[in-house]
């Protein structure tokens, strides 16, 4: 692949993960991924041959490796920067988007498996949720949560946040976000000892 015809791939990529976090992907033609980047619908089928859920799946492994390396970078100095990291992304992302926008991944994952049995957006959230997961509950238990707490608690973190920014976007405030962080860092807090 040329660097041209990357970084056409991947402008499509981020055009769909922008608008699949502000509309869904069922509010979302294969069209309307495409023109959102600006690229021509050829192109589009080009890259991804297998259509809109091929694109979706890559937009959505696309928004979970940002989160994930920002994530893996903040977690090195502990549990807590981990999760401020995680919350200050959602925080950006709801605000910066005047409360239009949410997480790509958690739009894909709410949305019915496809009529012809392809969910490859939808298995694709799963494994960015897991790999959330992971990297919390692995923090975590180097940290001294022993397991199966420290699973728990990460996916409470993941459920908490993503459910919070959709309430973010319900009520046009970040006062939710705000809310459920406080209570967030006072539940890792007192699970690592600190």
């Amino acid at each position: 692949m040329t660097r041209s015809t990357s970084a056409s791939r991947q402008r499509i990529i981020v055009g769909a993960a922008d608008l699949i976090r502000r509309r869904g992907l069922a509010g979302s033609t294969i069209r309307d991924l495409a023109g959102h980047s600006g690229a021509p619908l050829g192109s589009t089928y080009h890259y991804f041959p297998r259509g809109k859920q091929q694109l979706a799946a890559e937009a959505v492994r696309f928004a979970g490796d940002l989160v994930s390396r920002t994530l893996e970078q903040e977690l090195a100095a502990g549990p807590v920067a981990g999760l401020r990291a995680f919350l200050t992304l959602w925080r950006q992302t709801v605000v910066d988007s005047g409360y239009r926008a949410g997480c790509p991944v958690l739009a894909v994952a709410v949305e019915e498996p496809p009529a012809d049995g392809d969910p490859e957006a939808i298995i694709a959230a799963a494994e960015v949720f897991t790999a959330w997961q992971r990297l919390l509950a692995a923090s975590l238990g180097e940290h001294g949560v022993a397991e199966p707490a420290a699973t728990q608690l990460a996916t409470l973190v993941i459920a908490s946040v993503e459910g919070t920014v959709a309430l973010c976007r319900a009520h046009g405030d970040i006062r939710p976000l705000d809310d459920v962080a406080a209570q967030l860092e006072i539940l890792i807090a007192t699970a690592i000892g600190t």
